[in-house]
């Protein structure tokens, strides 16, 4: 599920420059940071890699007895611990989920304060807050800042910021749709909690807001979590859903269509907090890293581990292994083969069309579109299109990924090449200015243009903000960009991710991605002091594969079981893990 940097004050891509704050060595053990090879660790032997913890371990004993289990759905009926330690059965339409104590410091934040100077690149049409609707009706009427807006839940609690609290019962029934549908996690949830593995953690977040991810966030504290919140996008939060979780006193601070001074300020609220210091960190882009490392490095010395899904986050991580400022160790969930081929390929594949349709009202049969980039993303958009009956011409800067598009049927070429005659532009490489001005002067009339990749810098939407280019705003996420003689483009989401922006993604991909996000997280809780180093580290092949396992259930798949005999041959333990961490999937 990449998204975008919403916006880069005083950082250039991929990952920020730290000069301008050179005491964060000191909090990393005085600047002793370790810079082992990350890449080395990612791609060599898996034993160079620490071994699963055994708290975690047990729970994967405990789940599967040795197998990979299925479970049956559960539709009607939930477990929920009480404060007394037993276990209660109580109907979904009443459920309660238990939650540890939150602080309840910083609710007199929530009334009018002074703005930061950050600078804004962002069109009015664009800041516009929106309902999850995308109605520019709607828009028109909230003209409050919800920063603006005291706003209190039903149980008295300030500490939060969303769009309309009154939106929380709407949102739950959203939660709890999403819930019939995340499996894996839902089973993760019952088999654990009776543990609580993340009991003591204290998680700040910065992902997209959704039903799916609210999941996953209420998941992380049954298991004893507890956690703040901020949104990855500006466009991506579900309002609903955030006031859902803001009534059942989850601090969240997000709420669609923030400004870039809006985005920041939610961040901050989730780390500049009295009394609350967070120890684990999960996120989707790096900002919330970047964000403590500029203005809060000192709480790095509390901090366990960094888990991030993205792979803009990722950059940014390897940047600073690199430079010797990686205070703590980090997950890679981005490249993990349950992330990798299910949430960049398979769902790309899906929303792709979904979020055309939705913002363009495109017909995809004999259009001619090119595809920037051919890694996960590039290659479940171009599969779609292509069975949609569109010319489809890849771009790609490494052989090896231009060969599959070769051998899958597709046109190799250049963009400049080909921009003049192509009906749609997608960029999906995570890179920066990769189709910049230049490129757009030579579009024809109507050409569409949008981002699948993570990062909001792979189009040069800043080029386009010229005094001779008119800005035309049609409806939610669609701009018409007019030059002097009358040409227009379509440029979708501004340059922003279009299925997460536009749309709505697959909720068993959300899952799969989801699942491994608590399992990393639980590792590195857990893990004892010096297992893991000051480095980027994989998601554990074991780890990976049980998330798939426990997906399999959704499809009322059987996996076949090695004999004995058969697993001796081939030097693997029958219970898995059944691949080389170097195999390529």
């Amino acid at each position: 599920m990449d998204s975008s940097l919403n916006t880069e004050p005083e950082i250039e891509f991929p990952a920020p420059p730290l000069e301008d704050n050179e005491s964060i060595g000191e909090s990393c053990n005085n600047g002793e940071a370790a810079i082992s090879s990350s890449l080395e660790r990612e791609d060599g032997d898996s034993s160079q890699l620490p071994t699963i913890s055994s708290k975690l371990l047990r729970m994967l004993e405990a789940a599967t007895n040795r197998r990979p289990m299925l479970v049956p759905k559960q539709n009607s009926e939930e477990v929920f611990d009480t404060n007394d330690g037993a276990v209660n059965e109580a109907p979904r339409t009443k459920k309660q989920i238990q939650y540890p104590e939150q602080t309840r410091e910083f609710n007199s934040r929530l009334t009018k304060t002074g703005r930061r100077s950050l600078s804004h690149s962002i069109s009015q049409s664009s800041t516009d807050s929106n309902s999850s609707g995308d109605s520019d009706t709607e828009n028109l009427e909230d003209e409050v800042s919800p920063r603006d807006m005291l706003q209190i839940n039903s149980k008295g609690n300030r500490d939060f910021c969303v769009k309309n609290i009154k939106l929380a019962d709407y949102g739950r029934r959203e939660i709890e749709l999403a819930e019939d549908e995340m499996i894996a996690l839902m089973t993760l949830r019952k088999s654990a909690q009776g543990e609580k593995p993340l009991a003591g953690a204290k998680i700040v977040g910065c992902t997209h807001v959704t039903a799916q991810t609210a999941v996953l966030l209420e998941t992380l504290m049954v298991l004893g979590a507890q956690c703040r919140w901020a949104a990855c996008n500006i466009y991506s939060t579900q309002d609903e859903v955030a006031a859902a979780l803001a009534e059942q006193d989850f601090p969240v601070f997000a709420w669609k269509g923030e400004s870039e001074d809006d985005f920041w300020w939610c961040i901050d609220h989730c780390v500049n907090v009295e009394d609350w210091e967070p120890n684990m960190i999960l996120d989707d882009g790096g900002d919330m890293t970047h964000w403590i490392y500029k203005k809060y490095p000192h709480l790095f010395k509390k901090v366990k581990g960094i888990v991030e899904e993205s792979i803009t986050g990722i950059h940014r991580l390897h940047h600073l292994n690199k430079a010797g400022k990686l205070c703590v160790p980090a997950i890679n969930v981005n490249d993990s083969v349950t992330k990798q081929k299910f949430d960049n390929l398979y769902c790309c594949r899906e929303s792709i069309l979904d979020s055309l349709k939705k913002t363009a009202d495109v017909m995809f049969g004999g259009k001619q579109v090119a595809i920037c980039g051919y890694g996960e993303v590039g290659k479940g958009c171009s599969a779609a299109l292509k069975a949609m009956g569109s010319v489809v011409y890849v771009t790609e800067i490494d052989p090896i990924c231009a060969l599959q598009a070769c051998m899958d049927g597709l046109r190799l070429a250049k963009l400049g090449d080909v921009v003049s005659q192509v009906d749609i532009v997608i960029t999906c490489t995570g890179n920066k200015n990769v189709v910049v001005r230049e490129h757009m002067d030579l579009m024809k009339n109507g050409c569409i243009v949008c981002n699948m990749g993570r990062s909001n810098t792979e189009i040069d939407v800043t080029s386009l903000r010229t005094p001779e280019l008119a800005w035309q705003h049609v409806r939610a996420k669609v701009d018409h960009i007019i030059w002097p003689d009358g040409k227009r483009i379509v440029l979708l989401a501004e340059g922003r991710v279009l299925n997460l922006s536009s749309s709505t993604v697959p909720i068993c991909v959300l899952s799969i991605t989801a699942t491994a996000q608590a399992l990393a997280l639980i590792e590195l809780f857990n893990a004892p002091e010096g297992r893991y180093k000051q480095d980027v580290y994989l998601l554990p092949k074991k780890l990976d594969e049980y998330v798939a396992s426990l997906h399999l259930q959704t499809f009322d798949a059987h996996l076949t079981e090695l004999t004995d005999d058969q697993a001796k041959y081939m030097g693997l333990n029958k219970y898995g893990p059944f691949k080389p961490s170097f195999y390529r999937y």
